[in-house]
């Protein structure tokens, strides 16, 4: 009976071509439109994990409170130790330090007087150690613009508007002048490695990039950092097992009455981004349910108009000797089947579209 039936709809192309291709459609654009508005929410999301927040953030609750001042004097001590227990403790997830500074940053001439100054913001990463990742999460190979990545001690990256500015090239020395974390004064030289562009305006503007130990030496802040960030693989954000690592790791390890000791954050707990992604999320599902509304209502009316023009053939098949039941039943089974074909060529138009947007 369904061969039969789905024989009829492929031979009469006035009855399934119409519907066939509102589905299709209808399909497509909320495949389209779900995976545009959810690579939006995760390019959000990625953007401030990978610069900002982490999946995960550790840090002193003295330094939690007042992190937008970057107050290093307040950092964490002892952080290959701590990393090394949480890499036990939660084997999923990579866990790397950084430290953000800030200061002048200074271009002598040949005399070694001050030739040019800007100040910076800047970020230390583990550059130099073999599986770090940090790399390929700033995705540094692709935004070199001249130079070479840090190799080496010494070695600074700085951005392509900042090197035009101060009018230095890749080999000049730069003065770090900023504050160490003992509250005295801190300076020192580094090598221009390379210039970078990142695309994103805040970092271009005056962020430079520096390796940790070198930072470390320079504010002396052997063995410690500000920030300890945890990364999931594959770097897709998990909210409810970062908040099981979050609950648990705060159980152990923070104490309320210390300062100085650590407590961990969620992606979702820094810069509004919990509030921000819910509101992401309620607006998706309100777009996604208002097309299809429509486009049910478009089917519906396409349904009225071939029942009104199949009025005909239903009534010769009842003067037959077919019930009613049955045209009905083989009717439902017609949509069912036209929906389904619909909707797998809807949803195969949609992922590619959607795979297209991705990978380009």
């Amino acid at each position: 009976m369904i061969r039969f039936l789905i024989k009829g709809i492929l031979r009469d192309k006035h009855r399934s071509l119409v519907p066939l291709i509102i589905v299709s459609v209808g399909v497509a654009m909320s495949v389209f439109m779900y995976t545009y508005i959810w690579g939006f929410i995760d390019d959000l999301t990625k953007t401030n994990a990978v610069y900002e927040t982490g999946h995960l953030k550790v840090m002193t609750r003295a330094y939690k409170e007042i992190s937008d001042q970057i107050p290093n004097d307040l950092a964490l001590t002892n952080t290959d130790s701590l990393i090394h227990d949480m890499e036990k403790e939660y084997p999923g997830v990579d866990w790397t330090p950084r430290i953000k500074f800030a200061g002048l940053l200074d271009i002598p001439d040949e005399k070694g007087e001050t030739r040019a100054q800007t100040t910076v913001f800047g970020i230390a990463l583990d550059l130099l150690g073999k599986d770090s990742g940090e790399r390929e999460r700033f995705n540094l190979e692709k935004s070199i613009q001249e130079g070479h990545l840090p190799d080496k001690q010494g070695d600074i990256l700085i951005p392509v508007t900042m090197a035009k500015s101060l009018d230095v090239t890749v080999g000049d020395t730069a003065t770090l002048i900023s504050s160490s974390a003992l509250g005295g004064m801190a300076i020192h030289n580094f090598r221009i490695a390379g210039t970078v562009k990142f695309g994103v305006q805040a970092l271009d503007r005056n962020t430079v990039i520096a390796d940790i130990g070198d930072v470390r030496y320079a504010l002396d802040m052997l063995s410690g950092s500000g920030e300890i960030l945890g990364y999931f693989e594959n770097e897709l954000y998990q909210s409810e097992k970062a908040h099981e690592i979050k609950e648990e790791f705060n159980e152990k390890y923070s104490n309320p009455e210390e300062e100085f000791s650590p407590v961990m954050l969620t992606l979702e707990d820094q810069n509004n981004l919990g509030e921000l992604l819910r509101i992401s999320k309620l607006e998706l599902y309100i777009i996604v349910g208002v097309f299809l509304f429509v486009i049910s209502l478009i089917l519906w009316n396409s349904g009225l108009m071939s029942g009104i023009r199949r009025y005909g053939e239903i009534g010769v098949r009842m003067a037959i000797g077919e019930s009613k039941a049955r045209v009905y039943k083989e009717m439902l089974i017609e949509s069912v089947v036209i929906g389904f074909v619909g909707s797998v060529i809807g949803i195969a138009i949609g992922i590619l579209g959607s795979y297209y947007l991705q990978e380009n």
